[in-house]
């Protein structure tokens, strides 16, 4: 029986960007960013809510609630916003690493350690798979994510703004 070009790949099995990827969707952590718009957002507002129990207390230290209500409440905007921020970066970076391994041509792998790497240069057939993946799976991902960074970037510059001269 012959081998197709699909079959054929010299790269360790974990370390194929399609076993990557599928790794991800998996992944407790990354799957976050194929979930329905709601459960998304529920996701990150438990993040934010995680959050507030860290800024707040800083936010009291810098300014106390009795004395400079409406500056607390921009500075605990502000700290939710860059944490999100941290966090969403981190899905962020997670399915970009992933993205540019499918859309490739070649794909640098390590058969042992880090001493002995190799790149191999992916078949036609792989890298037309690959990049489908890509152009339906992840790129609407990486849409999401960068909508929610825009959004959070909005909040940190009114925050910021607004605290400066009120």
């Amino acid at each position: 029986m012959k081998e197709s070009s699909l079959d054929f790949c010299p790269v360790p099995t974990e370390q194929q960007p399609v076993n990557e990827y599928e790794e991800l969707k998996e992944s407790w952590f990354f799957r976050w960013g194929m979930l329905e718009p709601l459960a998304y957002f529920k996701k990150l507002a438990w993040v934010a809510f995680f959050g507030l129990f860290l800024i707040a207390p800083i936010a009291a230290a810098s300014f106390p609630p009795q004395k400079a209500l409406f500056k607390y409440l921009l500075s605990n905007v502000l700290g939710i916003s860059i944490f999100t921020g941290l966090v969403l970066m981190r899905l962020y970076l997670g399915w970009l690493y992933v993205c540019d391994r499918l859309q490739s041509e070649k794909v640098f792998y390590e058969e042992s350690g880090w001493y002995d790497g190799q790149t191999w240069i992916k078949t036609p057939e792989i890298l037309a798979r690959d990049r489908l993946i890509v152009t339906y799976q992840i790129q609407p991902i990486l849409t999401r994510l960068k909508k929610t960074a825009l959004f959070l970037s909005v909040m940190i510059a009114l925050s910021s703004l607004l605290s400066i001269f009120l």
